[in-house]
């Protein structure tokens, strides 16, 4: 791995990070969520027998894996390649991620003494999340990498739940019946959260994304109660170290404001609320999206003319990072998205 880095100004003078400041851009910044593999053949041939955490602990892994969208499509940033749950593996909790299920937690939390057998993160726990980030910033130059950790409510309701779930029936059974136990798992998982995400900024990510993919389950009132505090914890520490936070949610139309209270310098919007609905909602932030995912499956005369009406919305906002409105599907041709980037970095602003 190379250990060179760009000049600090060339840097700070990328269109994603002027656009997450809110200053003028040479062209609207794309990039895409879940772009750093599942739809790339190189990327197929490289985990080829590899396990997903097995791959998110190999520096050598992580830093090929997150730099093979950026090489292929030259998108305006990167996204550092790893899992939610990664950091509870870290620190020792029994867990795997199973193909075609997601994480599963062999003994789901349900007590007390559950979260406090679950040990707080160090940079001890993961150098190999530090070695990995040294090694991208080498190699990106004057591209950002975004550094990434799942966000507390949706961590705590695989820990509970013990594996996906389209319900949440067992997390919200503790929120609300027994709260106090409730209350020390998401502190817990909101500390390990915010060290991860340290230990990213500290070697050299440029900015971080806080991604709560079941945080839609939730009532306004509930999240406020019972979540936004903890999430609000994350990105107060993130934010104490001078890196712009992006804050990302799946189905959280009714959330998008609260999301940004909760300290958000940019709130990504997924494809179900337009962009000039969500404007509305954030306040004097950024946002980020939100084409629909399946759009890249069309023609690409209709997904462009798409992409022309999302970046057009996203004038209105303080500022605007191009995106999906959720990660990139598995199926989608790589030749199609490359089509999408250089549409968005060519459309004229």
């Amino acid at each position: 791995m190379t250990t060179a880095t760009a000049p600090a100004q060339d840097l700070a003078d990328s269109a994603f990070l002027k656009a997450v400041r809110g200053e003028p851009v040479p062209h609207t910044p794309v990039w895409f969520m879940r772009q750093a593999g599942r739809s790339l053949p190189e990327y197929l041939r490289v985990r080829e027998g590899v396990g997903m955490l097995e791959s998110c602990m190999d520096p050598d892994l992580v830093v090929e894996i997150t730099m093979q969208p950026v090489r292929r499509y030259g998108v305006d940033a990167a996204i550092f390649f790893s899992d939610i749950v990664l950091p509870l593996k870290a620190v020792g909790v029994d867990l795997d991620i199973k193909p075609g299920i997601g994480p599963v937690v062999a003994e789901p939390v349900r007590t007390l003494a559950d979260v406090a057998a679950i040990p707080d993160l160090t940079p001890e726990h993961v150098p190999f999340i530090t070695q990995a980030v040294q090694g991208l910033v080498g190699e990106l130059g004057a591209t950002p990498l975004i550094g990434f950790a799942g966000a507390p409510f949706t961590v705590a309701s695989y820990l509970v739940e013990g594996g996906p779930s389209k319900e949440h029936a067992k997390t919200k059974a503790m929120m609300f019946g027994a709260p106090e136990v409730w209350e020390a798992l998401m502190a817990k998982i909101a500390g390990i959260a915010a060290a991860y995400l340290e230990v990213q900024v500290a070697a050299g990510a440029s900015a971080v994304q806080l991604f709560d993919s079941w945080a839609g389950a939730l009532t306004p009132a509930d999240y406020v109660e019972h979540v936004m505090p903890h999430s609000a914890r994350v990105l107060e520490r993130a934010g104490a170290l001078g890196v712009p936070r992006i804050h990302f949610g799946v189905g959280t139309s009714n959330l998008l404001g609260l999301m940004g209270q909760a300290g958000a310098d940019v709130v990504g919007v997924d494809w179900r609320t337009p962009l000039t609905q969500a404007i509305g909602q954030v306040g004097d932030r950024a946002v980020q999206g939100n084409l629909d995912p399946t759009l890249v499956f069309a023609p690409t005369d209709v997904m462009t003319s798409r992409a022309a009406e999302v970046i057009e919305a996203g004038r209105a906002a303080r500022g605007h990072v191009f995106n999906l409105g959720h990660g990139v599907i598995p199926s989608t041709d790589p030749d199609q998205l490359a089509r999408l980037t250089e549409f968005v970095q060519s459309y004229p602003l």
